[in-house]
Order: structure tokens, then sequence, then C-alpha cells
């Protein structure tokens, strides 16, 4: 059997248009632009696979087809529903069967192509129809894309006139803020008018309900234009302004002097007809006339004044109210001063300078207390500034001054002076003033002015004192009569002799120590302690020197010791009695020293120097300028030194009273040893025997045993007597002991240094039946019992 290749199905010819490639490609985007349902899918795979399968055509039936060796053979039999014949169809060679095979695939066409043609003509007028759709799509997009482009216009267009709008509502925005802000500054400048009508009106006045308000709309005016200075004819308008400000500003003066004024003389009127004159008044209807009638001002006025302190901050109302203030005060002063004049001088009259200054200053405070409660009344917010209530206070303060100043020039008693002190430190600026400060914040300056005049004068009559009655003090024959004063005190006085248990010890004093202690005494809390100091430094020298002068009277009239004594025990009492001041007794003394000008002077007119030579120490400013010398004098460690020199004085004369003798043998013994010495020394070859002190005149044991009894009945008798008089000028045993302490280790000591030249001297049978001494414990027995 042949081979042979399978028919080509024929090729269609039909052409693509534009049109078709449209329709397919807006298919496809149509495809992707609605996809299909997995049921729609579902469906085209169904129909897709019923049509993959196609059946033979109706008028072919092959039931059987044969091919033999030499020939083919087909036979066809259709089917009962069709013809039931049957169609033998032999094909003995090849040309035959392609024959048979080309009408057999010639009916298969036509059998196939009707469908397909069919079809072909369904998609040919889909295709037509697609391509109208498509055309008329086209024409849709390209109506679209004109509306877009005409609505891309329309939407340009309404932007921008959006944008406009917003620029005309901004700007319109700007122009109504822009004309709120002018017409709110011109507003400032348009109110001259309005205030220059209001404040020229004959109707306005102070008590106007429209004046504060129109007063504050100045205000604001005046400070709007004073902060934009950049405006034009803004100092024009300033300068009117401030006149109109200043017109109601004196509208304000008036007004508060005339009520002031008008209350003040009602207050007047009143203390006229309640007692026919002001010392007919008491002082409880004063105090209600005065103060509480003219409070009820205070309703009138407070409105306007609270204003005026609102504004205090300005510099206008700040002396407005600096105004208010001093005619409050002159109204004020008219009504209180004659009273308080009055009261004073009446005081005056009849008390001393200590019951008048206490008396005058607490009046003074109570005044200052109900005039600064007036005053809060009137200006609460001023009341803090004690300076307003000055040209009140200072007036009455000055009266009381006025008088004290004359009495107080007279006064020449320190006692006086000295209460004077105690009454303003300690009763007006220190009690009361705790309890009153505020009220005697104004009464302060004058009270301050009258305790330095009082300081003044305490210190002048201090120093007059001190000049007059201790360093010119002239002593009586009483006052040096020691020790006669002491024993007649002392027996007056037997049990009692210390400062501390009887005060009439003080009679036994020298009157410059007495006085001195008593004039420190009240002048220690008197005064400031730098004035104090100096002069206590002064009184303690010059009381120490009068001291020391009488004791030298004494010694002539009474006896050495008993000036050595009264010198002790008056500079011991001076010690004392200055110990409890806390205070420096050292001063420091400049002076200027213009010794060395006299030098200088004379190079000059030898022509060894220049006067106006200033490179040089010779210059002028140098030539004329004095040295500046300091002086330290401690007047305390003057007078420990002068005790201390006294003291040992006395310890030395009572010592030469009891052992001299023995003094003199030892002093005489050591001379004899030296010229001893000093002869061996210069001797050459054989040395002389020296003679044995005892075969001396002056060291012969009879001598030497009656040098010792001189000194055993000086201590018998001699010393007793000293105790005596020392128990007499010195109360205090423990200071008595002081003193005898160093007098019997000089005793002591010359009984030691004698026995030791016995011992060193003298043979035993000498000592014993001769020189008999008393023991060393014997005699420190002896000695303590005087004690």
């Amino acid at each position: 059997m042949a081979s042979h290749s399978p028919p080509t199905p024929p090729k269609s010819n039909l052409p693509r248009p534009e049109a078709v490639s449209r329709g397919y490609n807006f298919a496809s985007t149509w495809e992707q632009n609605a996809p299909l349902t997995e049921q729609q899918q579902a469906a085209i795979q169904a129909l897709a696979h019923a049509v993959a399968e196609r059946p033979f055509p109706s008028n072919l039936s092959q039931d059987t087809i044969s091919m033999q060796e030499h020939g083919l053979s087909i036979s066809t039999k259709h089917s009962a529903s069709e013809d039931s014949g049957v169609i033998d169809i032999s094909l003995v060679n090849t040309n035959q069967f392609y024959n048979w095979f080309t009408e057999l695939e010639a009916a298969m066409k036509s059998e196939t192509e009707e469908k397909y043609q069919h079809y072909v003509t369904t998609l040919r007028e889909r295709i037509q129809t697609c391509d109208g759709i498509l055309r008329q799509v086209d024409e849709t997009l390209e109506l679209f894309n004109e509306l877009q482009l005409q609505h891309q216009a329309v939407a340009n267009k309404t932007k921008t006139l959006h944008d406009a709008c917003d620029r005309l509502v901004m700007e319109k925005q700007r122009l109504i803020e822009f004309a709120e802000s002018l017409h709110n500054k011109l507003n400032y400048f348009d109110e001259l008018e309005n205030v220059a009508a209001s404040f020229y009106s004959p109707n306005m006045n102070v008590g106007s309900e429209n004046f504060l308000p129109m007063l504050k709309r100045l205000d604001e005016c005046i400070s709007y234009v004073e902060s934009n200075p950049q405006y034009a004819e803004c100092s024009v308008y300033l300068v009117k302004f401030r006149q109109l400000q200043s017109r109601a500003l004196g509208m304000i003066r008036s007004y508060v002097f005339t009520v002031l004024k008008a209350a003040s003389s009602q207050v007047q009127t009143a203390l006229r007809t309640s007692g026919g004159n002001k010392a007919a008044v008491s002082e409880g209807v004063e105090a209600s006339l005065i103060y509480v009638r003219f409070k009820a001002a205070a309703n009138e006025l407070k409105p306007v004044l609270e204003e005026i302190e609102s504004r205090k901050p300005r510099k206008k109302y700040a002396q407005m109210l600096a105004e208010c203030h001093k005619l409050y005060c002159e109204q004020r002063l008219s009504l209180v001063r004659g009273i308080v004049q009055q009261r004073i001088t009446e005081v005056s009259k009849k008390e001393a300078l200590p019951p008048l200054t206490r008396y005058g200053c607490s009046y003074l405070m109570q005044v200052c207390h109900l005039e600064h409660q007036l005053f809060d009344h009137f200006f609460p917010s001023s009341s803090d500034d004690i300076s307003s209530l000055a040209p009140l206070i200072d007036p009455l303060c000055t009266y009381l001054y006025d008088t004290l100043r004359p009495k107080l020039i007279h006064e020449t008693n320190l006692d006086v002076l000295c209460d004077l002190v105690d009454i303003l430190k300690v009763e007006v600026l220190g009690e009361q003033g705790t309890r009153n400060e505020e009220q005697l914040a104004g009464l302060r300056p004058t009270l301050d002015r009258i305790l330095a005049d009082v300081h003044e004068r305490l210190t002048f009559r201090a120093r007059t004192y001190i000049r007059d009655e201790i360093a010119n003090y002239l002593p009586l024959d009483e006052d040096l009569n020691y020790p006669a004063k002491l024993e007649q005190f002392a027996n007056a006085n037997p049990e009692s002799t210390d400062a501390e248990q009887n005060p009439d010890v003080f009679k036994t004093w020298y009157p410059p120590l007495e006085k001195t202690i008593s004039c420190l005494s009240k002048l220690y809390r008197s005064l400031e302690q730098t004035v104090f100091t100096g002069l206590a430094q002064e009184a303690v020298e010059i009381c120490s020197s009068s001291i020391q002068k009488a004791s030298k009277l004494i010694t002539k009239k009474s006896s050495v010791m008993d000036g050595q004594l009264f010198l002790i025990k008056h500079l011991l009492i001076l010690r004392e009695q200055i110990a409890p001041f806390d205070i420096e007794f050292s001063i420091t003394h400049k002076e200027l020293d213009f010794s060395h000008l006299l030098e200088h002077l004379r190079r000059i007119l030898r022509g060894q120097a220049s006067l106006f030579d200033w490179s040089r120490s010779t210059g002028l400013a140098r030539t004329l300028s004095p040295r500046v010398l300091e002086s330290q004098i401690d007047a305390k460690k003057e007078l420990e030194k002068s005790l201390k020199v006294t003291c040992e004085e006395f310890i030395m004369s009572v010592t030469k009273l009891v052992v001299d003798p023995m003094l003199s043998f030892a002093t005489k013994v050591t001379a004899v040893k030296f010229a001893l010495s000093s002869g061996n020394q210069n001797q050459t070859g054989n040395s002389a025997i020296a003679k044995p002190l005892k075969d001396h005149a002056f060291a012969t044991p009879e001598k030497v045993a009656e040098l010792v009894k001189k000194v055993s009945d000086a201590i018998q008798q001699e010393l007793p007597k000293v105790m005596t008089k020392l128990k007499l000028y010195l109360q205090n045993p423990s200071t008595r002991g002081i003193l005898f302490k160093p007098i019997k280790t000089n005793i002591v000591e010359a009984h030691i240094q004698v026995q030791s030249l016995l011992k060193s001297e003298y043979v035993h049978e000498d000592i014993q039946s001769v020189l008999s001494m008393i023991s060393i414990p014997d005699l420190e027995t002896q000695l303590d019992n005087f004690l």
C-alpha cells in the first residue's frame, strides 16, 4: 500500500482588518478588566470538549474496510436509520484509492466546511458587530478623552478660581484686621476730643461717676502714645493728653484739699463748741473729735485716693499722691499741733527732766499710733512708708526736742543723765518700741537725736566730773586719817568688814576711788562701748595717780607702811571693781610729729635742698607732711604694775623690819669673804693665814647672839603689829596670805642663811652655848600663826 501525505486543510484567505485587531485588543482588555467566573470557565471547557470529538458525517458509515494484497476493498454500511442498502466500493489500484479518498475528502470537507463556513459567517457578522462597537468605543474613548481634557481644563480653571478666591478672602481678612487695628489705634487719638470735651465740661467734677473712668481712659491714651513715638503727630497729641492729665490731677488736688479742709473746719468747730477752749477738752472727747469725726472724710475721698495709689508707679500719680500726703499732713498738723504743744508745755512746767522725757515720749507715741491708724484709713497702700507722715510727725517731735534740749543743756547731774539714757533706751526704744515698732518708726529719728544729745552731754559731764572730782580732788584731813579711819570703822562694825556684807565700807575708801567706781558703774550701761572705754581708761589712770598722791601724803602724815598699805588696799579695790567691765583698757593715742620739719627748713635755707623739688623727699608735700606717732597706753596694766611695785616695797620693808640684822650680817660676811678671796689671788709667795670669821668684831659669838635676839624680838613684837595693821587694811584673808607668803619666805631664808654660816664658821660649842637659834620648822609654825 502506497503511502501518501495527509491532505492539507484549505487555508482561509479572509483578510484581518485593523478593526479586527482592535477588536481582539478590546476583547483582551475586556478579559482583563472583566474576568470570567469559575462557573463560566467550566461551561466553556465543557463546550470545547464537546466540539473536540466530531462524529462522521451522516452519509458515511464505514463498517469494514478490507484491503488485500492485490486490491483495496471498502464497503460502507449505513445504519438502519438511514438507507438500508450497502455500498460496496472496490479499490483496485492506488489511483482509485486516491480518487476515492479525494472524493471522500471532498465529501468530508463539504460536510465540515458547511459548518465552519457557517461559523465563519457568524464570526464575520460578529466581527462587523465588534468593529461597529469598537468604532463606537473609539468614538466614546475619543469623546471620553475630550471630556477628560475638558474636565482637566475646568478643574484647572476651578482651582485657579478657588485659589484666587482664597487669596481674595485672605486679603479681605487682612484688610479687615488692618482696618480694625487702624481703627483701634485711631481710637486713642480720637479720644482726645471726647476726653477734652468731658474734662472741660462745666458739669464734670471729681465726684462724678464718669470722672474716674475718663481718667483711666486718658491714662491709657497717654501710655499708648508714649509707647508709639513713631506715629505722625504723636508728640503733639502727647502734649495735649498730658495737659488734660495735669488738669485732671489739679481737679483731684483741689477736691482733696476741699474735703480735708472741710473736715478740719468741722472738727475745729466741734472742739470750740464742746469745751470753749482746748484745755477744757478731755482726752477721750478730744480723740473722738479729732480722729473719729475726721475719719468720716475718708469715705468721701476713698475712691479717688485708691485710684491714685493704684497708679503710684507712674511719676505723675506718685507726685500727686505725695501732694495728697502733704495736704493731709498739713490739715492734721493744724488740728494736733496746738494740743500737743499745750500738753508738753504743761508737763514741762511741773515735772523734772526724766518724768518730762518719759511722759513726752509716751504721749508722742500714742499720738503717732493714732495718726498712723488714721493715715492707714485714708491711704491703706501708703501706710508702710514712714516718710509719708514725716510732715506731720516731725514738727510734733521737734517740739518735744525743743522742749527737752534747753533743760538737757543745763543738766549737770550724772544720775539724771543716766536716767534719761535708761528711759530712752530701755523704756521707749526697747519695751514700747518692740510693741509698737511701726508707729514708733516716725518718732525714732527724734528719739535717736535726743539720745545722741544725752550721750554727748553725759560724756561731757563725765569728763568734767573726772577732771574736777577725781583729778583735781583736794583731800581733806579726814580723807587722809589712816589708819584711824579704818580703826573707827572696825570698832563700829566688828562683825562685818566686807563690802558685800556692809555697804558702809565704801566710807573707808579714799573719795576719788569711790567717785571713780560710782561714775564708771553709772556710765557703763549708758554710753556706747567705744566712748565708755576711753572714759574708763582715763578715769582709771587718773584715779590711780590720785591714790598714789594720797599715799605719799599719808606716808608723811602717818608712816611709810601706812602709805604702802593704803596704796595696796585702794589699788586692789580699783582692780577688783573694774574687772566686771568687759572692755579693753588699752587705748592707742595718735599724735602728729613736726620735729623733722626744722631740719628740712634749715637745709632749704642753706640752699642744700629746693622747696619745689617734687621728685625728692624734700618736696613741699613731704616737707610739710607731719609724722603720725602712735603710742598705746593700757591703764589696767599700769595699775597692775603700780600694785606689783608697791607690794614688793611693802614686802621688803617688812622683811627689813624683822630680819634686817641678819641681812646686814650676811652682807658683811659676803664682803669679808670676797675681800679675802681677792687678797689671796693678789698675794705672791707664802699666803697669809686668813683670820677666822668669829674673830671679826661684827661676827663674834656675842654679836651674833645679839642679832639673833633682835630678830627673835622683832618676830615677837614688830611682826604682830605689822599683821594687825595688815588685817586692818586688807580684810580678805586670802589677800593677806598672798602678801604675807613672800615675807615669810624671806624671814625663813634669812634664818637658813645665818644657820648655814654658823655651821660652817663656828665650832659646835659656840653654837650650843651662845648661838642657840629656833629651828626652821618651829619658825614656820610660828609665822603661820600670825595669819
